[in-house]
């Protein structure tokens, strides 16, 4: 089994950000800044945003974290989105009322949405970015292979999707309206899945020699979990992301990579 660690790719990622963010402190005087509203009051959310701020504090940019009622969250944003020393804002996802979820990220200023899921958004959705850099920083070519994407949600399939199919690669999305699945996934050679279905991927739908990517997140027994079974990871003829330090790692440094580009965007700008 070779492993797609995401980890180790982030580490030298977060060298070039740090190099970035100093020169625009130096030479420019501008100081990236992110913040992030929150509207549930949950351990594994707070985990994910104080990661974010870990991140950030690594290579001397501000986060500043507001953790609001979602009946505020749009006046948050605005108030944000015309702040000048403010260049990326998130929406910490899931919200506590989905329902409006579309709505309220993009009232995310365009040139601010560093996650990338406004309809508008300038930036590469962060998640998809990731993906590609740690499949691009492990040599997995896309161009000639069939490529599936299992689930078609918000933040990774969906944005993916639109991502490949642009790049005119051959990609098939199966979301939970796809009863033949289980048969078909044997086809493809690389394999995406971000379901948050725990142990929804086994290793009898996977050909020999597959790349899987498990971006799904779900909580089991306290434990965050994706969604390829354990047995598929005892086999030795595929390359798979870890358990941890799989794709979570490149997506905060998507994140930031999208941030540090809003910043330098200012100085153009000036």
């Amino acid at each position: 089994m070779k492993l797609l660690n995401g980890l180790e790719l982030a580490d030298y990622i977060k060298e070039r950000q740090a190099r970035q963010v100093r020169a625009l402190r130096q030479a420019h005087h501008v100081y990236p800044k992110l913040a992030i509203v929150q509207t549930v009051d949950d351990p594994v959310i707070d985990m994910y945003v104080g990661l974010k701020k870990r991140y950030g504090a690594d290579i001397l940019v501000d986060v500043e974290a507001y953790k609001v009622d979602q009946a505020d969250v749009q006046g948050v944003i605005e108030r944000l989105n015309g702040d000048a020393s403010t260049h990326g804002v998130i929406v910490q996802l899931p919200l506590a009322d989905m329902t409006d979820v579309q709505k309220i990220v993009d009232a995310v200023a365009p040139d601010k949405d560093v996650d990338g899921l406004g309809a508008n958004a300038r930036l590469d959705a962060a998640t998809p970015l990731a993906i590609d850099w740690l499949l691009a920083g492990y040599n997995v070519t896309l161009k000639a292979e069939r490529l599936a994407v299992v689930g078609n949600g918000r933040l990774v399939g969906a944005p993916l999707v639109r991502r490949w199919q642009a790049s005119g690669y051959d990609v098939t999305v199966f979301d939970d309206t796809s009863s033949d699945m289980a048969d078909r996934l044997k086809d493809y050679d690389v394999i995406v899945t971000a379901t948050g279905v725990p142990g929804l991927i086994t290793s009898a739908m996977l050909k020999d020699r597959a790349v899987v990517v498990d971006a799904g997140t779900a909580s089991e027994k306290g434990k965050i979990v994706g969604d390829v079974a354990a047995e598929v990871r005892t086999r030795d003829d595929i390359t798979i992301t870890p358990e941890k330090g799989g794709v979570g790692p490149l997506t905060v440094a998507a994140l930031f990579d999208n941030l540090i580009q809003a910043a330098q965007a200012t100085v153009e700008e000036n």
